[in-house]
This record gives structure tokens, sequence and C-alpha cells, in this order.
């Protein structure tokens, strides 16, 4: 099942998850869509059902665990709902910029490739990183926060890039721009 937006709210509902969380993953989606709906403008093969139901749920695994785990949490939780895969990679795959097996073994995690690899999964990727809270913000916070942090910077920027590449413009700008065109109350 690929769950649409009211079947994501009910398992966010069933799950507990907090309402902060939610109004972030809602901000994530819409910043998600817009990268989405542009893909799609310009004829490429994506799925915005399934960018908006993987970015909707990104953080549901949070409703058990506040640390870098909730994305294998996330996705054991959908597994066991019965959600599509395609999704559940996209909650699997979305925290940091990515995390090899090497990284994960050392975070204690499963020893998985949890880089984003598809379209989507590195949308949702991308687009979490532009929210703070329920606020889309610019992108160098993300890159600042993540050189604070002694985070990987090469593969958020590499991220982006390769989304600037694929989608002939800033992903950043895109959002940036099209928030401005629907008003400040859309950033949130």
């Amino acid at each position: 099942m690929i769950p649409n937006v009211e079947q994501a709210m009910a398992l966010h509902a069933k799950c507990g998850t907090r309402e902060y969380t939610i109004r972030h993953c809602q901000a994530v989606t819409m910043a998600a869509k817009m990268i989405a709906e542009e893909f799609r403008r310009q004829g490429r093969d994506i799925d915005v059902d399934v960018v908006v139901a993987g970015a909707l749920l990104h953080d549901i695994g949070r409703s058990m665990i506040q640390t870098v785990a909730h994305g294998v949490v996330g996705a054991d939780i959908l597994e066991k709902e019965g959600v599509d895969k395609v999704v559940v990679e996209i909650v699997r795959r979305h925290v940091g910029a990515g995390i090899s097996p090497e990284e994960a073994e050392r975070l204690g995690l499963p020893a998985l490739d949890l880089v984003p690899r598809t379209i989507e999964e590195r949308i949702v990727c991308f687009a979490d990183k532009m929210v703070d809270a329920d606020r889309v913000r610019p992108f160098g916070e993300e890159v600042h926060r993540f050189t604070v942090k002694d985070h990987d910077v090469r593969r958020l920027l590499a991220l982006k890039e390769g989304l600037k590449e694929e989608l002939g413009e800033d992903p950043e700008k895109l959002i940036l721009d099209k928030i401005k065109e629907v008003g400040p109350k859309a950033a949130k």
C-alpha cells in the first residue's frame, strides 16, 4: 500500500506521533512535492504519490525513538503496517544525507546501505534538510549544522548537486521561489 494523506495521518495517530513532528512532516511534504512536480512537469518518470507518502511518514519512527535510529525504526513500523517497500525505503534512507553501511555499524544500526538512491528517496531526503521544525529555511543552515556536528558535509552537498544536475535548476531556489509565489503561510 502507498498511503494517501488520510492513511498516512491515520498511521501517525496509531503510533502516537507528536503534533510538532507531524507539522514537520507536512512541511517536508510541501517542499518535496514542489520538487517532484517540477520533475514530472519536465517529463521525468517520478511517482509523486510515493514522494508525498514518504515525506509524510519519514519521521514516524520518532514516535518511538529520538535518535539517528528513527529512520530504521520508522521503516520497521511501516513494514509491519504493510506499506509498500518504495515508501519504506524512503523512510529508512532519509536520515542525514544518507548513512553508509560502515557508518551505520559505528552508530549501532544494522550495517545497511542507508544512502538515498532513487529519485524519490533523494527528493525526500533533500526536502527534509530544507525544513527545520515546520519552517523551510535556506539550505546553508543545514550545511552549517552538519559542519558543527561533524557530519558528512560532502555527501550533503552532493545530494543537492545531484538533484540540481537532474532538475536543471537549483532545488533550493525552486522551493524558496515557489514559497514566495504562494505566500508566507506555505513556508510553515
